[in-house]
Order: C-alpha cells, then structure tokens, then sequence
C-alpha cells in the first residue's frame, strides 16, 4: 500500500461534501418508469369479459421463488368464466417471495398474466402482501360483462384466439346495423368483414396482433 492512498480515500469523502445532493420528492413527485418496466401483475380479460386465465398453472412452474399459487376448475354451461374448459378458480400471488423476473409472463399460453407499470408493493402487513384473483384481475372496461356468462365473440373456444384485434365485436356490429353507434348504419356488411379478418387470421396472415410486446407493455397495461 502506498504512502498516500489511505489519503486518497479521503479525497473522495471530501469532494463530495461540497456537492449538492440529489433528492428525490417521493411520492409527492412520481417518475415515469420504462415502458416495459416489470412491475405488479395484472390477470387479463377478453373484450366480452370473459377471463383470459385457463387455470393451466404453467406460471406456477416456471416460477423460480415459488411465488404462485393456482388451483383450477372446469367451467360449466351455467357458470362460465373463461371460454376453455378449465378456469383460475384461485390465484394468488405472494410479493414477499416475488423477484418480479417476469418467466411467469412468458410461461403464460394465453397471455392472461402480464406485468404492470405498479410498483408501490410494500407494506406493514405479511398478509396483505399477498394478492388474491380479485385483486389481479383487469377492471371490466366498456363493453364487458363480469363473469360467469356465456361465450359472446363465438361458439368455440378457438373463435377467441383466431380473431383480429380489429374486427368489429359482436354488440358492435349489432348497433352499426341499428345504426344506434353514430353511424349511418350503410358501412357495408360489417358482419362480413369481422368474418374475413377471421378467416385472415385463420390463414396466418399478419395482424396487429403479433406486434404486441411481450410484457405487457400494450393495451393490456394496467392504468
């Protein structure tokens, strides 16, 4: 060790004595994060509302803090919850074990589970650290109904997974036909153009669909 390097140490206390510190007016002043920023989950609906969740538990399995806990059941034709044949009957998410890594995101088959913006997760309470569905699940926008209800956007569970983002929905089509949408209701057959960008998807061609970025850093963000 050399004659002046306990000194140099001190150089660096000194010279940052006389600089102005850095504060941070949190939480009266909040910065945006990154636009993919990994933050609190978020259960994901489809436009009729309908849950998006099949209960399959692969997000459990790939998580690496054993953080998830998910128990299915099967939907019936009375209580329908999701359009497959299995729903997330429980859900819950423990943030004290959660390294908020996101695998659990890409283990997602039907991309019901993305990641927020939300990051203001700390609490004085163990027990409130852990989310349960009613708290993950994606609040019900215009146009959707709280389940259990029938199937609205088609018959089977694969109309839901091969329709076009921009196809028209169902009660859509029903008030542009009325013309009770604002419309003057002689846009053509609107119900024959969601059936072509069915039929476009079912082809394979591109949709806007396959733009969607994988964190949900989209429209599924929470707001």
């Amino acid at each position: 060790m050399g004659l002046f390097d306990p000194y140099k140490g001190f150089g660096v206390t000194f010279s940052t004595m006389f600089k102005k510190p850095t504060t941070e007016q949190y939480p009266e002043e909040k910065k945006a994060t990154a636009p993919r920023f990994h933050g609190r989950h978020q259960l994901n609906r489809h436009p009729d509302g309908l849950e998006k969740c099949v209960g399959c538990e692969l997000c459990a399995w790939a998580c690496p803090a054993d953080a998830i806990y998910v128990e299915g059941a099967d939907n019936t034709e009375t209580e329908r919850f999701s359009p497959g044949e299995r729903y997330g009957r429980v859900y819950q998410i423990n943030y004290l074990r959660c390294i908020l890594c996101g695998l659990c995101v890409e283990a997602c088959p039907t991309r019901a589970l993305t990641m927020s913006n939300d990051y203001e997760l700390a609490d004085d309470s163990r027990r409130d650290l852990i989310f349960t569905k009613e708290q993950l699940l994606a609040p019900l926008r215009e146009g959707m109904e709280a389940p259990p209800h029938p199937m609205r956007l088609g018959e089977s569970e694969t109309d839901y997974y091969l329709r076009d983002p921009d196809a028209p929905l169902p009660w859509q089509v029903a008030d542009r036909e009325a013309g009770t949408d604002g419309s003057s209701g002689t846009d053509g057959d609107a119900q024959g153009q969601a059936a072509d960008v069915i039929e476009r998807r079912t082809a394979g061609e591109h949709s806007r669909a396959d733009e969607v970025p994988a964190h949900g850093a989209g429209t599924e963000r929470a707001r």
